[in-house]
């Protein structure tokens, strides 16, 4: 077995950083560099995104009730929707917290501090860390997921998303939009994530988000109402594009799911290289840091690159961080006086 402690070094205080992030920049560059793009594209496909999708085929053609029933709004659908939502959001963050932290299925291999989460604190709801996310992340973002879903499908059921019908019927087009989806999300969860760190939703709602430094599995999930209404906001972009309802329920099953391995704490699921599936995760463990960097998703550092908040855990980047913070203080303190 290839443990973790034979192909990386920790600092000091059992920190480490992997070594392949330039690898995601593989689209953003000019000229493209067809090996890094090939790496970059299977990568972007498998195994998070094939897995998400793989999930909204079970969940469309066994776990949703017929689009026809939905024309109307009634409680034993949308309960019914909640209810599997809720069940595969156990199952999924409940899986992985299980595996990574109670089992401690592999240790620290891959992990990305030695520190544990804290329990049996005063200071959080229920007592610790762990049961405070598992609130939010059932009683408030299950919630407003399944409602953006239901109303969602009130407006396919009823024909009122004048450009539906056309990615029924043009399969190329079906095709594209499925593979583009995780990037669409990527922006969208970009420009969100910006908007929550202005001052007033910052103390509004993104603290609460923010409380997890030391961040697990149900970490990903745990927001404030606010925020999630924003989060999952992501899926109206199906209102307005030409979309077939399976896209929205593949769009609202990457934001329901793709936070658990986003926050998971660890970079790999195993400890043989060869053997394990890359998480990938690291710029988004350093937000949760430093919170004035990395604000998109791991998969497009680029957008982070090009506004100048981009960290790669390097004394390089914490310096121009620093330094940026800075002047951004300078710059208040002028306007002030």
């Amino acid at each position: 077995m290839m443990s973790e402690s034979t192909v990386v070094t920790r600092d000091e205080r059992g920190h480490w950083a992997p070594t392949y992030l330039e690898a995601r920049s593989a689209p953003m560059r000019w000229p493209p560099r067809l090996p890094g793009a090939l790496r970059w594209l299977r990568g972007y496909l498998w195994p998070w995104n094939a897995a998400y999708l793989g999930i909204a085929v079970v969940v469309w053609l066994f776990l949703t009730p017929p689009l026809d029933a939905m024309r109307t709004f009634e409680w034993w659908w949308v309960a019914a929707i909640f209810a599997r939502n809720a069940g595969l959001t156990i199952l999924w963050f409940g899986g992985m917290h299980l595996y990574f932290y109670v089992l401690r299925g592999q240790g620290a291999d891959w992990k990305y501090t030695t520190r544990d989460q804290p329990a049996g604190t005063r200071s959080r709801r229920f007592g610790s860390q762990v049961r405070e996310n598992v609130f939010w992340s059932v009683a408030s973002g299950v919630t407003i997921w399944t409602a953006w879903e239901a109303v969602t499908w009130l407006l396919f059921a009823n024909g009122l998303l004048p450009f539906a019908g056309a990615a029924a019927n043009h399969p190329v087009w079906f095709i594209a939009l499925v593979l583009l989806i995780p990037l669409i999300r990527d922006v969208h969860f970009y420009l969100v994530h910006r908007l929550l760190h202005w001052k007033p939703l910052y103390r509004l709602a993104h603290y609460l988000h923010h409380r997890n430094v030391n961040i697990g599995p149900w970490s990903g999930l745990s927001m404030h109402p606010v925020e999630h209404v924003l989060y999952f906001s992501g899926v109206a972009v199906h209102w307005v594009v030409a979309s077939h309802p399976f896209h929205a329920l593949f769009h609202l099953c990457h934001l329901g799911f793709s936070p658990a391995a986003g926050h998971c704490g660890y970079d790999r699921i195993g400890s043989e290289r060869g053997r394990s599936l890359e998480v990938g995760a690291y710029m988004h463990y350093l937000h949760h840091q430093y919170f004035e960097c990395n604000y998109g998703g791991d998969s497009l550092p680029q957008l982070d690159k090009w506004m100048g908040t981009f960290h790669d855990g390097s004394p390089e980047a914490h310096e121009r961080m620093t330094r940026r913070l800075r002047e951004r203080h300078w710059a208040k303190q002028a306007a002030a006086t």
